[in-house]
């Protein structure tokens, strides 16, 4: 991800010298920048980071229920997988289809000295 140009607070600042400017003066404008350009900006960027947020809440509840689903389909896969292994056996071609390791092709466990 590349470097922010802006400060993290850049909305608190931004309130802060509107209001600052409006106490010094608020027809003081500097070219066509003035307050009410301030205040359409801060608005546009206030109403954008509140729908951020929304989308980041929805993105979280769409990933617990993306991994809700998931955990149970592991469950039935292995509930699949443990059926065909008690009907075939362990070291059955239908074992293997299933996405289990046969037993005669599993690795001898080694001794650790």
């Amino acid at each position: 991800m590349s470097k922010k140009l802006y400060p993290a607070d850049v909305l608190g600042r931004a309130r802060h010298v509107l209001d600052a400017w409006d106490q010094i003066s608020s027809t003081l404008a500097f070219g066509d920048l003035d307050t009410a350009a301030m205040t359409t900006d801060i608005d546009r960027a206030t109403a954008l980071a509140s729908r951020m947020k929304s989308l980041e809440v929805e993105l979280v509840d769409l990933r617990n229920q993306r991994d809700a689903a998931y955990l149970s389909l592991w469950d039935k896969i292995k509930r699949v997988r443990s059926g065909i292994k008690a009907v075939y056996g362990d070291d059955s071609s239908q074992y293997e289809m299933v996405g289990g390791t046969r037993r005669s092709e599993r690795k001898a466990p080694r001794r650790i000295s």
